[in-house]
């Protein structure tokens, strides 16, 4: 976990996210404990019990009393859309406005980014 970036239990929510995502957790399958994702991530089970908090709130998870936590149906669908409508204000904006900051002009941003995505095999 990286305290410099964002708050633990973010990380935390973040990361389960991800594996959602990712298609590692499917829906209807049981997500990590606050135990399990708080010994893997070395931190409080208070901070893992927020994380995962959060998750439910935005119905991502849903607590099954007893069992644990598991992944909602239409969760990924739920975390893309709301990781893109997030996507512009968090890191296109602040890009740019670096960008005006080091005088790259349009077009060179432009090939910036289209270098840089090819080299992480976006256009093959």
């Amino acid at each position: 976990m990286n305290s410099d970036v964002e708050p633990l239990f973010v990380q935390v929510a973040r990361f389960v996210e991800d594996l959602v995502i990712d298609g590692t957790l499917q829906p209807g399958q049981q997500a990590p404990s606050m135990n399990q994702l708080a010994e893997f991530h070395e931190i409080n089970p208070a901070t893992a019990r927020k994380g995962l908090s959060l998750l439910v709130d935005a119905g991502v998870l849903e607590k099954r009393r007893g069992l644990g936590m598991f992944v909602t149906d239409g969760a990924r669908e739920r975390i893309l859309k709301g990781r893109r409508e997030a996507f512009a204000g968090e890191f296109v904006a602040p890009l740019i406005d670096e960008a005006v900051h080091l005088g790259y002009s349009r077009s060179d941003l432009h090939q910036l980014i289209d270098r840089v995505a090819e080299s992480r095999g976006m256009y093959q």
